[in-house]
């Protein structure tokens, strides 16, 4: 997947963006799908990589998907993997101070929030995973599986519930299973995503 890291937002900021958003910036704390609407349902159209900031255009009311200002756009997040400054701290989106303001937008005529379970949202991992052998990411992607879809957003360090089935890869130690339409390799005893393949 090319990853998109929005070279030209630093000057599209404002155009895109409008004067009352512009000082609402806000920065990935992993590498980030960045949807083409709210939900796991909608296809990646980029990556917003960690560390990385862009300019938030509002949320969808009591949802955790955001949209954001992007080069080619607008692409949309999950609130629970950027931050932003409250009150001079840097502070998860949904974790952000009652009254804050942030602009309510209104979700697509096709939005669902239908999801066969959550995906635990935990802080991401510390030490870096090494990509895995050429052969293993050959095997799953030769080894497709219908993905399940569940509400958040699939990133390293998140859990899935126990009710996602995890399939084996020969000789490897962990399981793999298509999370939101992506291949995401599981650790099986703590069900934490090691390695989203992109």
């Amino acid at each position: 997947m090319k990853s998109v890291l929005f070279p030209v937002v630093a000057g599209m900021l404002t155009i895109l963006s409008g004067a009352a958003f512009a000082d609402t910036a806000v920065s990935a704390v992993t590498d980030l799908n960045v949807r083409a609407g709210p939900g796991p349902q909608y296809p990646v159209i980029g990556v917003l990589a960690a560390g990385q900031s862009a300019t938030l255009n509002g949320c969808i009311e009591n949802s955790k998907w955001c949209t954001i200002a992007e080069a080619g756009g607008q692409g949309w997040v999950y609130s629970d993997y950027v931050t932003a400054d409250f009150g001079g701290s840097r502070v998860v989106l949904t974790q952000r101070p009652h009254g804050s303001s942030i602009a309510v937008v209104s979700p697509p005529d096709d939005y669902s929030t239908d999801y066969t379970g959550a995906i635990i949202a935990s802080d991401p991992l510390n030490d870096a995973f090494p990509p895995p052998p050429a052969e293993v990411r050959t095997y799953v992607d030769t080894h497709r599986l219908d993905p399940v879809y569940l509400d958040g957003e699939v990133v390293t360090g998140a859990t899935l519930p126990d009710t996602v089935e995890l399939r084996e890869i020969p000789d490897y130690n962990y399981r793999y299973v298509y999370v939101n339409g992506q291949p995401a390799l599981i650790d099986p005893q703590t069900r934490r995503v090691m390695y989203v393949v992109r």
